[in-house]
C-alpha cells in the first residue's frame, strides 16, 4: 500500500521532458556542483515517460545513447535498454552523474578500484554496493565508488529507459574488465542527437 501511494505521488508531480530541460537550464551553475541538490531535484521533478518517445531509439544488440540536451554545464542523455542489456564497467572522468529511470527499472553495480594503471592497461576492482533504480528511486554516482556498471537483468523482464545527467559533459571515459583485470580509454558516442542548438553532435 505504501508503494502504491509513492507511485501515485510521483505521477502527480511528473513533468514533460521539455519542461524538465527548461528547469535544468534555469538552474545556476552551482547547482551542478552539489550531488545532493541535483538528486533532490530529480526526486521532485520526475519526467512523464510518454513525452520521451521522440527521443528514444532501440537496438536489439546493445543499449543506445540519445542526446536530449547539452550546455556548457551538463548533458542529458536518454539510454534505452532492451531486456538483458548491460553497460561495461566504467568511470565518469571525475564528473558528477545522476540517473533516473522513468520507464522500467535498472540495477547499478558499484566497484571499488583497488589498483589501476591506464598506461599498462591493467586494474584490480572489487564489487561494492549494488542498488536498484525505478521511477521513484533516482540515484547519483557514489563519489566513494565512482566506477560502476548498469544492467537490465533478464529477470526484470521489461524494457527500460534511463535519463543520465552528466556535469560537465565528457566524451571519453575509462572502461574496465574486472574479470580480465584490464582497462582502457574509450570514446563515447550518441546514437541520436536531438539538441535544439547549432552545436555539433557528440561523435568523433
Amino acid at each position: 500500500m505504501a508503494n502504491q501511494f509513492a507511485n501515485q505521488s510521483t505521477a502527480d508531480k511528473q513533468v514533460p521532458i521539455l519542461d524538465f530541460t527548461s528547469r535544468l537550464r534555469n538552474l545556476p551553475d552551482s547547482a551542478f556542483d552539489s550531488v545532493a541538490e541535483m538528486l533532490n531535484f530529480l526526486r521532485k521533478t520526475p519526467v512523464q515517460s510518454q513525452t520521451l518517445t521522440p527521443y528514444l531509439s532501440w537496438n536489439h544488440q546493445r543499449y543506445t545513447r540519445n542526446l536530449i540536451d547539452k550546455t556548457h554545464m551538463y548533458e542529458l542523455i536518454a539510454i534505452c535498454w532492451e531486456i538483458g542489456h548491460a553497460s561495461s564497467v566504467h568511470n565518469h572522468r571525475d564528473q558528477n552523474c545522476w540517473m533516473t529511470v522513468p520507464i522500467g527499472k535498472l540495477q547499478v553495480r558499484n566497484f571499488r578500484v583497488v589498483h589501476e594503471s591506464l598506461d599498462r592497461g591493467v586494474c584490480q576492482l572489487e564489487e561494492a554496493v549494488t542498488l536498484e533504480m525505478d521511477p521513484t528511486r533516482p540515484c547519483a554516482v557514489d563519489s566513494q565508488h565512482p566506477v560502476h556498471s548498469v544492467h537490465n537483468p533478464l529477470e526484470f523482464n521489461q524494457r527500460a529507459v534511463s535519463l543520465h545527467l552528466y556535469s560537465r559533459p565528457f566524451d571519453r571515459c575509462i572502461a574496465y574488465s574486472p574479470a580480465q583485470g584490464t582497462c582502457r580509454e574509450i570514446d563515447l558516442r550518441y546514437d541520436t542527437d536531438h539538441r535544439k542548438t547549432d552545436e555539433q553532435p557528440g561523435r568523433p
